[in-house]
């Protein structure tokens, strides 16, 4: 297990992070969520001991992340860091010797994630030659290849198209059932959703929430619903029982006050418009950020009024 507790990180000007803590379990996606200057990549970096917090501390199977374990950990930067006038298979296996893995063995395993990730013709060529999907794809072997137990990702599906982003998900959810820790930072919300089980969602610094992502969603459930019709549903605008719709041209997404049971609006409403499909409608990660944010605020208003 990898724990984060109380970290803290200030600068002269600033502090990045502010009391932050969480913890991370093998087999299980771990979003570290949030916009850009929030105090992911400070976070990241603290947990691989490229810096040092102000404060708190990461402890890996409740020992610190000192040198003597970074052997363990693969990370993926956002930002790329490849030798561009060298070889695919010579960047490859570079970097596998630094993490203690045989030029052999690096030559077989590179040959294998190439081949997984559908680029072994290019392992020749020179990394500057290659698309930037594809120097993506070569700077995310070069994070498994050692076969880390700790797999950081930040922003790891940066430069792909829809059938490589496909491809890579599924290679970061097989490494999940392989049981690897793995923390994907991101800003893209609509991705950490379909693929983490856990989330810290952060912002300034600071904690917005964090837990289950299914229990998230319970807790900032919503009585919203999608209805698709035929006919005309302006009337949803009156209704007394809607806190708020949006229109479209053939369905409607209708928040519903909280007293009100969405089985008994339904039948409120079939004699005034043809219902073709009903549905609850989850909040999505990208609301809860929004609405967490909001709750925050207020409070913090409220608090400065007392």
């Amino acid at each position: 297990m990898l724990t984060v507790k109380n970290l803290r990180k200030e600068y002269t000007n600033t502090v990045a992070i502010d009391n932050i803590s969480f913890s991370l379990q093998p087999g299980r996606i771990f979003g570290l969520i949030g916009p850009n200057g929030a105090g992911k990549t400070t976070t990241i970096r603290i947990i691989l001991n490229i810096i040092k917090p102000t404060t708190g501390e990461v402890l890996f199977d409740g020992k610190p992340m000192d040198r003597s374990i970074q052997n363990v950990t693969g990370y993926l930067p956002e930002e790329r860091g490849l030798y561009k006038k060298s070889t695919v298979l010579d960047v490859i296996v570079y970097l596998a010797s630094l993490k203690n893995v045989s030029s052999h063995k690096a030559v077989q395993l590179a040959t294998e994630w190439l081949t997984k990730l559908d680029i072994l013709e290019s392992k020749n060529k020179k990394i500057e030659e290659l698309s930037k999907g594809n120097q993506q794809k070569i700077q995310f072997i070069t994070s498994v290849i050692h076969d880390p137990k700790i797999l950081i990702l930040d922003e790891p599906f940066t430069g792909f198209d829809p059938i490589n982003q496909q491809l890579i998900k599924e290679t970061i959810l097989s490494l999940a059932n392989a049981g690897k820790i793995i923390v994907l930072s991101t800003h893209q919300m609509d991705l950490a959703e379909k693929l983490c089980n856990d989330i810290f969602l952060i912002n300034k610094g600071k904690e917005v929430c964090s837990g289950n992502l299914s229990e998230i969603k319970r807790q900032y459930g919503t009585q919203s619903i999608k209805i698709e019709y035929q006919g005309d549903a302006t009337f949803l605008n009156q209704n007394k029982d809607v806190a708020h719709v949006d229109m479209y041209q053939n369905y409607a997404e209708v928040q519903l006050h909280d007293s009100i049971n969405p089985s008994l609006f339904l039948r409120s409403i079939v004699d005034k418009i043809e219902v073709k499909h009903f549905s609850i409608i989850e909040p999505t990660l990208n609301k809860i950020f929004i609405d967490a944010i909001k709750n925050l605020e207020s409070q913090s208003v409220a608090g400065g009024r007392n």
